[in-house]
C-alpha cells in the first residue's frame, strides 16, 4: 500500500463520516456493555532509528481491522489485525548483472493480537481510551528484484507488545470515528524494534 493510497483511504473515511453525519435522521445511540464493534482504520507509521530495522526502514502506510467487545466499568477487550509497510530509507536500484545490488525494498509487517481498553466518558458521544495489546508478529522483506525474503536478516516471526491512546466520536446511530496512536515493540531474538502508528477509521457497533 503506497502513502498516496493510505491518504486516499483516510480521505474517503473522513468524507463518508461527514456525508452520513450531514444527512442523518437518527440520533446517536451509544453502545452499552455486551455490544460488539467492528472497525477499520487507515494510517501511517514509522520505525524509530534505535536498531538495524529502524536504520534501514522508515515510514509507510498501514491498515488495521478491529473487533471490540464492550464490557462493564468502561472497559473493553478486542482483537486486531494490522498490515503495515515500511519503505527503505535509502532505495537502491537493482542491476540484473550484479547480485550485490539485490537489497531490501520494503518491510511488510503483520500484527495479530489481543487488545485491552480502559475507556473514559462512555455515556457521552466522545469516548477516550487507553489500550494495551500483545500478540504475534510476522515480518517479510520485499527485495528490489521483486522477490520476497521468507527468512533472513529482517524476515522473521515473533511477538509484540503495544500501548496506545485514542478517541471515539459517535456521529450517527452506533457508528463512530476512531482516531488512535499506537506504539509497538516488536521482538526478535529478545530485542525490540519500535513501531509508531497513527490511524483514523470507522467503528460500528451491532445493535441487538
Amino acid at each position: 500500500m503506497t502513502v498516496q493510497r493510505a491518504r486516499a483511504g483516510m480521505a474517503v473515511v473522513f468524507g463518508l463520516c461527514l456525508a452520513v453525519a450531514a444527512h442523518a435522521d437518527s440520533k446517536v445511540v451509544l453502545p452499552r456493555a455486551g455490544q460488539v464493534g467492528l472497525g477499520i482504520q487507515f494510517g501511517y507509521g514509522t520505525l524509530l532509528q534505535t536498531d538495524s530495522y529502524g536504520q534501514t526502514f522508515g515510514g509507510g502506510a498501514s491498515y488495521v481491522v478491529h473487533l471490540r467487545y464492550r464490557m462493564r466499568y468502561e472497559r473493553a477487550i478486542g482483537l486486531s489485525f494490522s498490515a503495515e509497510r515500511f519503505d527503505v530509507r535509502t532505495p537502491v536500484a537493482w542491476d540484473p548483472t550484479d547480485d550485490a545490488t539485490i537489497l531490501p525494498e520494503r518491510l511488510n509487517t503483520t500484527l495479530s493480537g489481543l487488545d485491552f481498553y480502559q475507556m473514559f466518558g462512555t455515556r457521552t458521544p466522545t469516548v477516550k481510551y487507553l489500550l494495551l495489546s500483545g500478540g504475534l508478529s510476522q515480518e517479510r522483506v520485499k527485495l528490489n528484484d521483486g522477490e520476497t525474503e521468507l527468512s533472513g536478516t529482517y524476515s522473521s516471526d515473533g511477538l509484540y507488545l503495544g500501548a496506545g491512546a485514542g478517541i471515539e466520536r459517535f456521529f450517527w446511530s452506533s457508528m463512530s470515528w476512531d482516531l488512535s496512536a499506537r506504539y509497538n515493540a516488536i521482538f526478535r531474538d529478545g530485542k525490540p524494534h519500535q513501531d509508531v502508528q497513527a490511524s483514523l477509521g470507522i467503528m460500528w457497533y451491532a445493535s441487538y
